[in-house]
């Protein structure tokens, strides 16, 4: 019951904190909680100037929610953990590929609007093709997916970028990495199944996407990278594209699958002090894969008519829900990030073919 006051008293207050910010509530509207390696996400004050969006409250626990607090416990949680201050030896690469195609278009979101169909901004929804506002962790484990690898059945999702009024879908294979996000690659162990976060913020603004810690290049078309803003115009060439990279955070409380603002049990990691080297903060000691959206949009020459579903340019942010099947994923994070590997979506480094693959020619483990 203590526990329950505790979790219930910080809800509101966090809650209170939210409305009398943005007047809105029900959603993470910061750009993160934890420190970053380069540098830290502006005050979420100054989201107020984001005139694009707004959010309504979600008013509906999650499925999985037991108490209806916002916290889904994780079982067992993680223990005993410290952040890994440990050098292996250096690899330049410690990844592997999901490469997952769109599925469907829809206004939900089960993490911010669960069993609120209808309720969200317009989202691209890839991988498992059943996602939708009621999904749970057993209904994703029972559907199929449009990921390579029948054993990634998880929920990628985005808001829906537009040219006037007319949806731009990625097409084809998209690529999702799954990286270490930390020096001790070693270290990095495979997501729970049922974890799920948002990164980013639909409300966040210019500043806050620009020192966002998952910031890559933003918004790049031909030779122009770095932009918070959609380009003014690109190349009109057949092969151009929108492209934009954004990174997750990859450090675990061990404790929830989720948390009231979808974003607290997770962090990105911290530089260790006199080091160059990244390490997970102490209240976030359990080293996950570092997830990669590389999103291509079929657009290019002029793009003043460009928006996102969810408002301008910066609003940009993406939700993951893990449903992987656990023994596929355990093997994929083993070999390729634990082994210091650039693997192919079947686990296989070409510059490595003594190392072997992960999967058979069907994606699936042998």
């Amino acid at each position: 019951m203590a526990r329950r006051s505790k979790l219930v008293s910080g809800l509101l207050i966090s809650g209170a904190l939210v409305l009398t910010t943005l007047g809105v509530g029900g959603v993470a509207l910061t750009a993160g909680a934890a420190e970053a390696p380069v540098q830290k996400a502006s005050s979420s004050s100054s989201a107020s100037a984001h005139q694009g969006h707004t959010m309504a409250a979600s008013t509906v626990p999650a499925a999985e929610d037991a108490n209806g607090d916002g916290y889904i416990p994780a079982n067992p949680p993680v223990t005993g953990v410290e952040p890994s201050t440990k050098e292996p030896p250096h690899a330049y690469f410690h990844e592997f590929q999901a490469h997952c195609s769109v599925t469907h278009t829809k206004p939900d979101d089960p993490i911010v609007y669960p069993g609120q169909a209808g309720k969200s901004h317009d989202h691209t929804f890839m991988g498992n093709t059943t996602t939708d506002a009621n999904s749970t962790t057993a209904s994703l484990d029972s559907g199929s997916t449009k990921c390579l690898a029948p054993g990634d059945k998880s929920g990628y999702w985005m808001p829906t970028m537009l040219n006037g009024d007319k949806p731009v879908l990625p097409v084809g294979e998209q690529t999702i990495y799954y990286k270490a996000g930390v020096t001790d690659y070693t270290s990095v162990r495979p997501f729970p199944k049922g974890l799920r976060f948002v990164v980013g913020s639909p409300m966040q603004t210019a500043q806050e996407f620009r020192n966002h810690p998952g910031f890559v290049e933003g918004w790049e078309c031909g030779d122009s990278f770095f932009n918070v803003d959609f380009p003014k115009n690109c190349p009109t060439t057949p092969s151009t594209q929108v492209n934009i990279r954004f990174q997750a955070p990859s450090c675990w409380d061990g404790k929830y699958l989720d948390t009231p603002d979808h974003k607290s049990h997770m962090a990105y990691p911290v530089v260790k002090n006199g080091t160059n080297d990244n390490i997970c903060p102490a209240d976030h000691p359990v080293a996950l894969p570092m997830i990669e959206f590389k999103m291509a949009f079929p657009v290019n020459g002029d793009l003043s008519k460009l928006r996102l579903s969810s408002g301008p340019s910066y609003s940009w942010h993406y939700d993951f829900f893990n449903a992987w099947d656990d023994r596929t994923l355990k093997a994929m994070v083993d070999h390729c990030v634990v082994g210091g590997l650039q693997c192919d979506p079947r686990g296989y480094d070409q510059n490595h073919p003594e190392k072997g693959a992960v999967l058979n020619d069907h994606y699936e483990l042998p």
